[in-house]
């Protein structure tokens, strides 16, 4: 609603006026700055005003843009810790060797990306030779690297040493073992990646909640990473997923002054602009500063700093503030005459001011003077960063994509998709970096590595750097931790059963979890994740005794302090509480799953979520897990298709074991018991945390639906780790048919059920197998397979487990039948499965397994179906028992 000459309502309407007249003087003053100066002094002015403000600590609204010129003046820059020729030589070297792998990789196809690092070196090469640290005498800086940019990181880690002129021609040739990976990969290059940074996106989000692991660690006490800080490199394109800025404010909120941000921005994405009509750094500016953090804009190269000078009017920034990125790209790639009538020709001030520049002046800074090319500006920004205190910064630093690669390289829309440089190209190259390559090596037909040696002044230099920094970067260290198995009082209460009392697994593991958090030597290493359902898993328990990590404790009084549980925050909180947010949830539980190398201090995260919130919609992040040889816990609660049944369709998970089987790294279980559940978690913290820790993580699925816990039957530790066993035999009757009921999950209660009803009803004895990895018995199956290829005979579990079992084989779960039907190859038996295949409803339990067929009469109707077809039962039977039963 507006008044009646239009103009908006403001807050400050509903604020008393101690002084009307002396508010009245104000606004005359700026009413007579705007008729005498004009509209942009009086803007000046007024902006101005505002940072008077601001620094006198006056609560104001922030201003969520500046104008589109650089954060830190010229005037402002520190003195460079450096020697800058020699850092302009070495950077050469190393963009000459990234265009030349990547050529010289397209003789076989496989591609490559040149044009992003071009844009990028000095952001790399400042950060190299000033500021990140590295891991001798403690964690260093953590790097996320924009993963097109890594051609130029290897031929920097050539020019060190680190890497051959063999294992560059191996870029993206790795199936002989000695390849190196197309992308920043710590699985198939271990020493050298830490962090996994594509697919885009995820570096983002896993930065920010790494920055913020570092804190939880040393507010727990377990390290001091006051020394290490995070930097993420990424693409203003890569900014538009929605993973890069989900949790910009977690990063303002916790203050996370040990985060950085540099995004690269050239403008462009993988088609043409980022933004073609629009300005790309302006909107991130106003986004980043929106949501608390540090914008520091590092734009104009040393170039334009004349040009400023001369714009007494405001003329140039005016003209910058209004002019489209897709038209900057343009003036990037045409001749003088056409920016002198395009840009400067927009107003008569503009005009004026050109013709005091010459043409080279123009072509200079139009073409390839820009602020992240040049190595002051770059280190002027990142000096700012390190030194700004309670809050994140983010560095929006102008490029060329594809700079010194030439013009069929630099600002062309295509530059994403182009694999080489021609002799001509490269000769270009050559004399702009003036690299003492000759002609008579560039004739050769292959263009040549470019070396200046390893005792050269540029190695030296180098390496020199990096030693007073800590050592080699990027590097990934791991040095090896075990841990000591807990105490079995922990496991011991699972074991044992429940007796009379009803649990739910889901319950089981809970309570299994407080036990081992209990524990004096492995307790503290436990990391609890929740994505804001604590209470729904039965965990509100821990909220007294474990602590909510929060970096500023608890400031309030809490509403429930007076109750049991109450909802307790602390800054050595041991609980991730991290609101609606699996992809938060998931980037915590990475940084935790991957401490024992980041920090040399291995922690056991576990994350329990509903489970079908988790691999449904972050399997990206879990794949991410395991290129990061993550190690720990995911818990998918409440689990199956029909045991949550009121929540609908959108909470009925009947997939999640499918969508985890196609991670390699992933150790997928859907326990029936409590016992189980100990047994499991007992072996996974052997096989990720002792002698011989091994690169997986496990997913466990548990159930809310409450049932009798039984004792550990005598000898099936080994079944219930490989992933079958016999849970109870049928009592078997002279002659009587036979068949084997394999279950899982829940569906175990069906089975037994089914199994009374089959020799009640029908004469039938069933013994019942608890299937506790479909998953794990198709892994092994394979694995079988494979060693038959090599020439070595081995049989696979499931075969072994079920050889000379009577009768078919009829499988059953919560789960879609394709997950037990990942083992119907190796059983010798006949086999069927029953499964939730469709989508969920809302109704009972009861009333959900009767509609997807797997309750026990519906098991009962399939089993026997499955005999008649062999002959042991007559067909009429099955129609009799569904009759019988309502199916």
């Amino acid at each position: 609603m507006t008044d009646p000459v239009g103009k908006l309502p403001s807050e400050l309407d509903q604020l008393p006026d101690r002084d009307p007249e002396e508010t009245a003087e104000w606004a005359a003053s700026l009413d007579a700055v705007t008729k005498a100066a004009g509209p942009h002094r009086a803007a000046y002015l007024m902006r101005r005003t505002l940072e008077r403000a601001d620094g006198a600590g006056l609560a104001l609204p922030k201003l969520l843009e500046t104008d589109y010129v650089n954060t830190i003046p010229t005037s402002a820059e520190p003195v460079f810790d450096g020697d800058e020729a020699m850092e302009s030589r070495i950077t050469a070297w190393n963009r000459w060797n990234a265009a030349a792998m990547v050529t010289r990789g397209s003789r076989f196809g496989v591609g490559g990306h040149i044009a992003t690092f071009a844009s990028a070196a000095w952001l790399y090469e400042t950060g190299f030779n000033h500021f990140f640290r590295g891991k001798e005498g403690g964690s260093g800086d953590q790097l996320y690297i924009q993963g097109h940019a890594s051609p130029g990181i290897y031929a920097r880690a050539f020019l060190d040493g680190r890497l051959s002129e063999q294992q560059l021609d191996n870029f993206r040739q790795e199936a002989g073992g000695e390849g190196l990976p197309s992308y920043p990969h710590p699985r198939r290059l271990p020493w050298l990646w830490e962090f996994p940074t594509v697919s885009m996106g995820l570096g983002p989000i896993s930065s920010i909640y790494q920055a913020r692991f570092n804190r939880y660690l040393a507010g727990r006490g377990i390290k001091d990473t006051s020394n290490s800080h995070v930097w993420a490199f990424l693409g203003d394109g890569e900014m538009d997923e929605p993973e890069s800025t989900t949790a910009l404010t977690l990063a303002a909120r916790e203050k996370l002054d040990n985060l950085t941000f540099v995004i690269n921005c050239n403008l462009q994405r993988l088609d043409g602009p980022v933004r073609a009509n629009f300005r790309v750094v302006q909107e991130l500016e106003a986004q980043f500063r929106g949501a608390g953090w540090n914008v520091i804009k590092t734009l104009w190269g040393s170039a334009w700093d004349e040009l400023f000078q001369l714009d007494t009017k405001g003329a140039l920034v005016r003209r910058l503030r209004e002019v489209p990125d897709a038209q900057f790209q343009t003036y990037a790639t045409r001749d003088v005459a056409y920016i002198r009538e395009h840009f400067f020709g927009a107003e008569p001030a503009l005009a004026e001011l050109a013709k005091v520049l010459t043409d080279a002046k123009i072509a200079e800074c139009f073409h390839s003077s820009r602020g992240g090319h040049e190595a002051r500006k770059v280190y002027a920004a990142y000096r700012a960063a390190v030194e700004f205190k309670g809050a994140p910064t983010v560095i929006l630093a102008q490029t060329v994509k594809g700079h010194t690669l030439g013009e069929g390289f630099e600002s062309r829309n295509a530059n994403h998709q182009m694999k080489k440089l021609d002799g001509k190209q490269f000769r270009v190259m050559r004399d702009l970096l003036d690299l003492p390559i000759p002609d008579a090596r560039l004739d050769e037909g292959l263009v040549p590595y470019g070396h200046p040696g390893a005792d050269s002044p540029e190695v030296r230099y180098l390496q020199e750097r990096r030693a007073e920094l800590g050592g080699p970067a990027p590097a990934r260290r791991v040095h090896q931790v075990v841990l000591p198995e807990p105490e079995e009082r922990a496991f011991k209460a699972l074991i044992k059963g429940s007796g009379q009392q009803e649990m739910a697994t889901t319950m089981a593991f809970v309570r299994l979890m407080k036990d081992l958090m209990r524990d004096k030597e492995t307790g503290k290493r436990w990391v609890p994740i929740v994505p804001d359902e604590a209470r729904t898993f039965g965990m509100e328990s821990l909220f007294p005794s474990a602590g909510i990590y929060s970096p500023l404790g608890q400031t309030y009084d809490p509403v429930d302090r007076d109750q049991l549980m109450y909802y307790k925050e602390a800054t050595n909180g041991q609980i991730l509480n991290e609101g609606i947010t699996e992809a938060g949830a998931m980037a915590d539980f990475i940084a935790a799953a991957t401490s024992y190398a980041t920090h040399g201090e291995p922690m056991i995260p576990f994350y329990i979520f509903y489970s079908m919130f988790g691999w449904q919609r972050t399997a990206d992040q879990m794949w991410q897990l395991a290129d990061q040889l993550g190690r720990g816990f995911i818990v998918g609660a409440t689990a199956g298709r029909t045991t949550l049944t009121g929540e609908g369709l959108q909470h009925a998970d009947g997939h999640s074991h499918l969508i985890a089987a196609t991670n390699p790294a992933a150790l997928n279980y859907d326990p029936a018991f409590a016992f189980e559940i100990a047994v499991i978690v007992k072996d996974g913290l052997r096989r990720m945390y002792g002698p011989d820790a091994e690169n997986v993580f496990y997913y466990l699925t548990v159930y809310n639906e409450p049932k009798q816990q039984p004792a550990m039957p005598e000898g099936a530790e080994e079944g219930i780790v490989r992933g079958l066993y016999r849970f109870k035999d049928g009592a078997a009757a002279e002659g009587a048919p036979h068949i084997q009921l394999l279950a899982s999950g829940t569906a175990i209660h069906w089975a037994l059920e089914a199994q009374q009803l089959l020799a009640d009803d029908w004469g039938v004895t069933g013994d019942v197998w608890s299937a506790t990895s479909w998953g794990e018995l198709r892994r092994d199956a394979m694995a079988a397979d494979e060693a038959l290829l090599n020439g070595e005979q081995r049989t696979p579990y499931v075969t072994q487990a079920l050889a000379g079992a009577p009768g078919p084989v009829l499988a059953v779960s919560d789960w879609m039948r394709q997950v037990p039907d990942q083992i119907s190859q190796w059983v010798e038996q006949d086999y069927s499965s029953l499964g939730t295949d469709g989508f969920g409803l809302s109704d009972t339990r009861e009333a959900a397994r009767r509609h997807f067929g797997v309750d026990a009469q519906s098991i009962v109707v399939a089993a026997l179906a499955a005999l008649a077809k062999r002959g042991e039962v007559p067909v009429s039977a099955v129609k009799e028992a569904r009759a019988r039963y309502g199916v």
